[in-house]
């Protein structure tokens, strides 16, 4: 089991950056592939980044492809979001998620632990 709670995000202009932590708990961190998912109001919840284990392979959403940098600190049981040149279409409620089986990178239902999520609202 691992449980995780965001931080980091907040009201920002368009242009501005942020980044974003979810603290996880356990021992067996690095087993785990982690994903930052948002949800905008009215919208399904959306895939944006996603880490391996050993933070090696690294994969991301179109939409944030070129702007956003997911890493992973396994000494620190850490996942964080690096967001630039943020736009208001990136408001959201940002997630914090993992699992430790197989399944499609973008496929939310593979997932079995959340956090409680993050807003993040960037002002245009």
């Amino acid at each position: 089991q691992v449980q995780l709670v965001e931080s980091g995000g907040g009201l920002v202009q368009a242009g501005d950056s942020l980044r974003l932590a979810c603290a996880a708990s356990g021992r067996t961190f690095s087993s785990y592939t982690m994903c930052w998912f948002r949800q905008a109001p009215g919208k399904e919840r959306e895939f944006v980044a996603y880490v391996s284990g050993s933070g090696v392979v690294r994969t991301y959403a179109d939409s944030v492809q070129g702007r956003f940098t997911i890493s992973r600190d396994n000494v620190k049981n850490a996942v964080y979001l690096q967001m630039n040149k943020l736009k208001p279409e990136d408001t959201a409620v940002y997630y914090c998620t993992a699992r430790n089986r197989g399944g499609s990178i973008g496929d939310i239902t593979t997932y079995d632990y959340w956090g409680q999520g993050t807003q993040v609202t960037v002002s245009s």
